[in-house]
């Protein structure tokens, strides 16, 4: 058996262990679908295939780069999931995509874009959620869908409270299912006036169910 200490080697690890674990800790505080471990895993296998594709084939290394890629596709295709009418994951499943692509990066040595691009996400990720948060309190679109009574007629007070919100509002399309009709409402606004909507909703007996 044939054992050789590679230094460099090791250090491309450690730098991958590091970048995997920072991006990892934010998703792990945040409660997300990819935590910690796997980050870290995500990292420093990416790390890991670039490494040896190198060995094994010097001359086109990008063979098994292109199955990184591949793969971490089908990985982050499983964390998206439709909740209701909104989609959601999308943003872990790019986290999960960029995490690779810096391991990979580490595996080739390029370790200037390995750490500032880390240092990109982490800005992304932890800075640009408060100030998505605080565009979202000044504006957001949120699409309902609004099951009515078929014998009540609800859809004209809802247009006028949306206007009396100022609230932008379209209708988009309309099912009837047994004994009620499914409205779905595109309703666009100030997050406050949109709670306030949230609320008429609730107390019209018209309204049967909705959900957004």
């Amino acid at each position: 058996m044939n054992f050789q200490l590679d230094e460099e080697f090791a250090w491309r690890l450690l730098i991958s262990f590091c970048i995997g674990t920072a991006i990892g800790f934010e998703r792990e505080y945040r409660s997300k679908a990819a935590g910690l471990r796997t980050m870290i895993m995500i990292c420093m296998g990416s790390t890991i295939f670039t490494e040896i594709g190198m060995i094994i084939s010097p001359a086109n290394p990008d063979r098994i780069a292109s199955t990184i890629v591949t793969g971490i596709g089908f990985l982050g295709a499983g964390v998206i999931f439709k909740d209701g009418l909104s989609i959601t994951g999308l943003t872990t499943a790019t986290t999960i995509w960029i995490s690779a692509a810096l391991g990979m990066a580490v595996g080739a040595g390029q370790y200037f874009i390995a750490i500032f691009g880390s240092i990109g996400v982490l800005v992304v990720l932890a800075v640009f959620e408060r100030f998505q948060y605080l565009v979202d309190r000044m504006h957001q679109t949120r699409t309902y869908r609004v099951k009515f009574d078929k014998n009540l007629v609800g859809e004209i007070k809802l247009d006028a409270i949306t206007k009396e919100l100022k609230l932008e509002f379209r209708k988009r399309r309309e099912v009837k299912d047994q004994d009620t009709i499914v409205v779905v409402y595109e309703v666009s606004g100030k997050e406050k006036k949109l709670d306030e909507f949230n609320l008429y909703l609730r107390g019209d007996e018209k309204v049967k169910a909705f959900d957004y």
